[in-house]
């Protein structure tokens, strides 16, 4: 059975917490498994929330700030030390390829997997597959930042009671999805129109285009809400969202379920950051993220 979810290893900006730890996200996509800005400590996050080295086939960093990439040397050290025996992609600002480098050779260590390098230097798709389409769009940050959007291609879902009328079952369902037709009976008839499942990766950034195109029509957003509303001006000067620009994104994109994380360690209780995020018009289901929450994939509507 197929999984869907996004495993929170980490919800601190800046500064980790008692509570929280740096940035770090897995999704686990049918048989993928997507590392998100691992920062300072994600190797030991992956152990307590029972995800192994493995799991891992990329790795997609948002920007060269420590909370979102110091994890890197010793996440990249664990898939060689566990002899991960997929090549494993890794996307990254291509501006920050010295980062990159810096911290996949921090140390010495015997290299026995493969880790490609994909930098990201513009806008648009990074890659196409038969299990979903990995693209990057820029964000506004002090620095280069890009978010990710991964979308599952369209499907159609058979319905079983045309089927049955239509006298077409067992393997002829199957060749009717591979050949279109079958007896004369098409498969437009025998099925509708299943539009493929979204998920986007929105970090370190303000209001821009970039926001706005990654999160449309998303059935999952992980999106940062660093600062209150209150704080907006210092969320506008360190290139951040606060927790009311963030739940307005997602009302205005049509988000399914809203992830809210990266809080400041200003904020002992992130309550009011969800709260703002629904005063902001978001009505669909929300979490206020914490360090080990496993949350699914909506299931579709």
């Amino acid at each position: 059975m197929s999984v869907r979810e996004l495993v929170v290893l980490g919800t601190a900006s800046q500064v980790p917490t008692r509570r929280r730890n740096h940035n770090g996200y897995l999704l686990r996509w049918d048989g993928e498994g997507l590392l998100f800005d691992p920062g300072e400590g994600t190797q030991r996050q992956m152990t307590h929330a029972g995800v192994s080295a493995t799991e891992i086939t990329r790795i997609c960093v948002s920007h060269f700030h420590g909370d979102h990439s110091l994890g890197l040397a010793g996440v990249i050290q664990r898939i060689n030390g566990d002899g991960v025996p997929h090549p494993v992609r890794a996307h990254y600002p291509a501006s920050g390829q010295v980062y990159f480098e810096r911290l996949r050779y921090a140390t010495a260590y015997q290299e026995r997997a493969v880790i490609e390098e994909h930098p990201v230097r513009e806008d648009g798709v990074l890659d196409a597959g038969e299990r979903f389409t990995l693209s990057a769009a820029r964000l506004s940050h002090p620095v280069e930042s890009f978010g990710y959007r991964l979308v599952e291609p369209d499907g159609r879902r058979m319905l079983p009671h045309r089927l049955a009328a239509a006298g077409i079952r067992g393997a002829e369902v199957r060749r009717l999805q591979q050949e279109g037709e079958l007896r004369g009976v098409r498969l437009e008839e025998m099925s509708e129109e299943r539009p493929g499942q979204r998920f986007a990766f929105v970090m370190d950034t303000r209001l821009c285009d970039g926001v706005y195109t990654l999160a449309q029509g998303c059935d999952l957003l992980v999106i940062e809400a660093t600062f209150l509303d209150e704080d907006a001006a210092l969320a506008e000067r360190y290139g951040h969202l606060t927790a009311g620009e963030a739940g307005a994104v997602a009302a205005r994109c049509g988000v399914r379920h809203l992830v809210l994380t990266h809080f400041s360690q200003r904020y002992p209780d992130p309550a009011p950051l969800g709260a703002q995020a629904r005063a902001a018009g978001f009505t669909g289901e929300l979490t206020v993220a914490e360090d080990l929450d496993r949350i699914p994939v909506p299931r579709r509507p």
